[in-house]
Formats: structure tokens, sequence, C-alpha cells
């Protein structure tokens, strides 16, 4: 998954993407098999990106727009090298998910559905993870943290910010 490109890079990937779609278009009900393709390779949904699979697969833009938009899957927003998701769902609420949810957007700046300036976090919240019996919740690119306290979950953001910071730095070099 590449979400930050310069751009030679980028119209490598479109034309790339392009390519895949291709090999697809002629098939039953191929949006959503689009869709996983652009996600996966962009690590989101650009607007342009949007506009190839309309044309592409001859459906209107708008319907596109509401299939992202509908499954949480999908995103418009790019998202940070480190992912993490808080459950809000019964469990995972009742057992103190919202104060973990205000901790994480204090310490990193950012609210739900947002990524960092510099790319290296992004947050969302979901309902549930199927994880119910470690209530609260949290996952970090799609790792399971259980039974998580405020506590701990400072410690896991201060473990996950010198991970990240050290490897943007290190990037730089």
């Amino acid at each position: 998954m590449v979400s930050h490109f310069n751009q030679e890079e980028r119209q490598r990937e479109i034309a790339a993407f392009e390519r895949d779609l291709e090999r697809i278009k002629d098939g039953r009900g191929m949006l959503m098999h689009a869709l996983h393709l652009a996600q996966n390779r962009f690590g989101y949904v650009p607007s342009d990106v949007q506009q190839i699979i309309a044309d592409t697969l001859k459906v209107p833009l708008s319907t596109v727009y509401g299939v992202i938009t509908f499954y949480s899957r999908f995103t418009l927003v790019p998202k940070g090298r480190c992912d993490l998701s808080i459950c809000m769902g019964t469990a995972c609420y009742i057992q103190g998910s919202e104060e973990l949810l205000k901790e994480t957007e204090e310490t990193l700046g950012i609210k739900s559905g947002e990524t960092s300036p510099d790319g290296n976090f992004s947050l969302s919240t979901t309902r549930c993870v199927g994880a119910c019996s470690l209530a609260p919740v949290v996952t970090v690119n799609g790792e399971v943290h259980g039974r998580m306290t405020v506590q701990e979950m400072k410690k896991l953001l201060a473990d996950l910010q010198q991970q990240y910071g050290s490897q943007s730095e290190s990037d730089e070099e």
C-alpha cells in the first residue's frame, strides 16, 4: 500500500491500477472488487481514482462515492503509517472505550476519522471487532490490544510515537 507519492510514482501506480481495472471491467458486480484494489494500492480511494473506476466500469461517480462512504473498509482520507482504531461497540463502550478515544485524540492531536499532518497516525472508531470478551479493544494496524485501560493506552501511544517518530526521522536522512 502506498499513500504518499511523488508525481512520477503516482503516475506509475495509476497506470498499474488502470491495468488491473482492465482485467476485471467486463465482470458483473466488479465495483466492490475495484474499490478493494484501489484501497489496497493507494491506502485510500482518491477522487481521481473514483473517476477512473466510474469511467472504466461505466457506473455513475455518485454510485462509486456512495459505496465508498457506506462501507467502513473504504476511506477517502489517506491512512497514517500507524492506523489506530478504537472499538465503540456496546461491550467496549461500557468498559471505557470513550476514555481511550479521548486520551488518544488528546495525545495525537487528531480526531476520529483524521490522519496526523505528518502522515504517521490515523485514528478511527469501529462498532465491533468481534473481541467483546477483551473489552475495551484497540487495534493497531489490525493487531488487537484487549482489556485496555487509560494508563495502558498512554503507554501504548508513547511506544507508538517513539516507534513511528523515529521511523519518520530515519526516513528523512
